[in-house]
């Protein structure tokens, strides 16, 4: 080959190469612009776009009395942003906001230059969209291609969305100290209004935390957030957003920020908070996380007022009598008519994170006995309050011997006596009667589900046991005409627009006869009056039931104490014991102190709520008053009278009873013995028709209980005189 010819084919080759690498390079720009522009799809996650929101919880008259969060923040729309607030932001951290499409090169450029200048890092060149880019999607990324996927984003972003969404995103999503997120959250906690209310000085101060928050922050360093603060002022002139008479009248402002509120401690609250969450998880399918994040807005059932009673009551030791400290308790209350939970204390001090006991299984004790055998034994209609039932120690199937607290036996007992004395053996008697299937049909009306298959039942001996909010509902059917419903503490469940996600729409379930539910009502106001249950003092109209649990392993001992009771607003119910069941806990006072301490709180509440002395029978039951007491007569006395058809007649009378239940059986005697001559009720006197006039006659009274089938003592006998023609 020639030499011509061989530099003529290496000047080709080398042409060829260079046409090569330049298609490579153009190639790879080309690669590069298109991922630039069309490759942000492929590294932002859109979920992201939604912004992590605080949830407020709030009580009916709209004040916020808790809040779920991850991040304290409050979203607003760009409409609730002041003017001032956006030129602050624009001026000092993206002066060509509105000109660039995600990137500025010049900012970019100038910002290396600098840095080189320098031989250090002195200036950013990141535009507000790419700082709302890396704040939405890349937060938590640390790779060395982050600002290539940052960019990316960026442009995705200034594509899909004006630059009003963007800036609303940015100022929304970015951190201002002291656990703050977002412009409505600063605005709050600095100055003590809306973004939308921000002054001309206020934003510029909180424009100068972008840089730095906690560095400007001004409860940390207040001189240098006046020297950012003014100099976000000067770029805001600089950009002509303002004039140079308003920058420095700004800038000879105080910072004016408020004094930071302390944390507001509000232990009294924590427990019902904590029964919010939990509702929100089961009834709604929004976990902790959704509550800590989705900005919800928790409208709620609580009655502050009676929430703090309650929550100050159960911190006084002398209504918690055990045999060493650690002591606890329950409390739970609930609006009769509606079910909403009004109060709920689930501990003593209680903490986040603690055991909600308001939602804890424990042993009842005899407060099942009106859900599990009264109730359903008088909706059979095969029994009545009056009812002679054995009250007699007595050895079931399965060697089940039932026996009464104190070992004492009254052979016959009726339903109320046996029921306001508590009485064991007559509740397993009567469940075996009615049999264990009919009872569970009617706890099961009640949501109650039970494993249990045993006579155990009437006495609360459960293999699982019930919680006071279970309790409380099934109490709250002898209060409302029969009537179950589902506690609510929940009332409604607003979105971040303000649309309603979720209402309270509790379920309800017809249980009992109105006439149950208020023979119920009557015979448990005995309990209150005259039997197990009058520990403590309330002057309003109250009926309930006292229940205890055996200590397993100290004998004579109890384990768990109870106390449910209703008055015609409220439905309530304590629970007191140990965490830990051992042989050094237990407790020494029984049921009397949950007792105790109920009706303390219910006194309270009567001094600002409106509390009734009495029940209201319902339009279609009829009353069974409480237990007739049948009086011994002593001053029987007759007379002769006149008048009628048979002109001579004689009067007895006698001191009656004020209850007009009672039947009086009147008798004279005879040569074969006493005759019933007649009867009255309710009243002391008796006319007697037909008088022998020749001869002496004796007469006497005897008390009737048309309830029980059951005679008192006979009167005094009182002799009416003959005349002995």
């Amino acid at each position: 080959m020639k030499r011509s010819e061989h530099k003529q084919h290496k000047r080709m080759r080398r042409k060829t190469l260079y046409l090569l690498g330049a298609g490579i390079i153009l190639a790879g720009i080309t690669a590069a612009y298109i991922l630039l522009f069309f490759g942000g799809r492929l590294v932002i996650d859109k979920d992201d776009l939604t912004l992590k929101a605080a949830s407020t919880v709030e009580n009916q008259d709209g004040e916020v009395i808790a809040e779920f969060y991850e991040e304290n923040r409050e979203p607003v729309k760009f409409d609730e942003i002041s003017e001032h607030v956006k030129n602050a932001f624009v001026s000092i951290e993206d002066a060509r906001f509105y000109k660039h499409h995600g990137i500025d090169i010049r900012a970019t450029a100038r910002a290396l230059y600098r840095d080189i200048i320098a031989m250090s890092k002195v200036e950013g060149g990141s535009t507000i969209t790419q700082q709302t880019a890396k704040n939405l999607f890349f937060k938590n990324d640390k790779t060395f291609t982050r600002k290539a996927k940052e960019a990316m984003a960026a442009i995705y972003l200034e594509r899909h969305y004006t630059k009003k969404q963007i800036l609303e995103y940015y100022l929304n999503e970015i951190y201002f100290a002291h656990g703050l997120y977002g412009i409505e959250s600063a605005a709050n906690y600095y100055f003590n209004k809306s973004a939308s209310d921000l002054t001309l000085s206020e934003s510029a101060m909180l424009g100068a935390l972008s840089k730095a928050p906690n560095t400007y922050s001004p409860n940390n360093n207040p001189d240098l957030a006046k020297e950012r603060r003014n100099l976000v002022l000067d770029e805001m002139e600089e950009q002509g957003y303002i004039t140079t008479e308003e920058k420095e009248a700004a800038q000879a402002e105080d910072l004016g920020v408020t004094e930071p509120e302390e944390e507001k401690e509000r232990p009294w609250i924590e427990s019902y908070i904590d029964l919010v969450a939990d509702e929100a998880q089961e009834k709604y399918d929004l976990s902790l996380e959704d509550l800590r994040t989705g900005g919800y807005r928790i409208v709620v059932n609580v009655d502050e007022d009676i929430q703090r009673t309650a929550y100050k009551t159960m911190q006084d030791d002398t209504y918690f009598d055990g045999s060493t400290d650690g002591i606890e308790g329950a409390f739970v209350m609930l609006d009769q008519n509606s079910g909403k939970i009004v109060a709920a204390v689930g501990a003593r001090e209680f903490q986040y994170g603690d055991i909600n006991r308001v939602t804890v299984q424990r042993q009842p004790g005899s407060v099942m006995k009106p859900l599990a055998v009264y109730g359903p034994a008088l909706d059979t209609g095969d029994y009545n309050a009056y009812s002679e039932l054995p009250d007699e120690k007595k050895t079931y199937d399965d060697d089940y011997t039932v026996s009464n607290h104190d070992d004492q036996y009254e052979g016959d007992i009726t339903m109320y006596e046996a029921l306001q004395e508590s009485k064991n053996t007559t509740a397993v008697w009567l469940l075996d009667q009615i049999g264990i299937k009919t009872s569970k049909s009617y706890l099961e009306k009640m949501h109650i589900d039970l494993p249990d298959k045993g006579l155990s039942i009437a006495l609360g001996g459960l293999e699982e046991g019930l919680t006071p909010l279970q309790i409380a509902e099934g109490f709250r059917t002898f209060a409302h005409e029969g009537q179950w419903i589902e506690s609510q503490s929940i009332n409604a469940i607003y979105d971040r627009n303000g649309e309603a996600a979720f209402k309270a729409e509790p379920q309800t379930e017809d249980v009992f006869s109105e006439q149950t539910a208020w023979d119920m009502t009557r015979m448990l106001q005995g309990v209150i009056t005259g039997g197990t249950g009058t520990a403590g003092t309330y002057y309003g109209a109250l009926a309930g039931k006292t229940g205890t649990t055996q200590h397993p392993k100290v004998d004579g001992a109890d384990k768990d104490a109870w106390f449910a009771g209703y008055t015609p607003e409220y439905v309530a119910v304590s629970w007191m014991g140990y965490d830990k069941t051992n042989d050094e806990n237990y407790l020494e006072s029984g049921s009397s102190m949950p007792t105790a301490l109920t009706k303390s709180i219910l006194r309270q509440v009567s001094q600002y709520r409106t509390m009734s002395t009495s029940f209201e029978k319902p339009e279609n039951a009829e009353d069974i008053g409480g237990p007739v007491e049948l009086p011994t007569i002593t001053d029987a006395s007759i007379s002769y009278g006149f008048g009628g058809l048979r002109i001579v007649n004689a009067d007895l009378t006698w001191t009656a009873s004020d209850d007009k239940r009672i039947i009086y059986h009147i008798y004279k005697e005879t040569d074969d013995g006493a005759e019933k001559i007649g009867e009255v009720q309710g009243k002391g006197s008796f006319t007697v028709d037909k008088v022998n006039l020749l001869k002496d006659t004796s007469y006497y009274v005897v008390p009737f209980n048309p309830l029980t089938d059951e005679s008192g003592a006979e009167s005094n006998h009182t002799v009416l005189s003959g005349f002995g023609f």
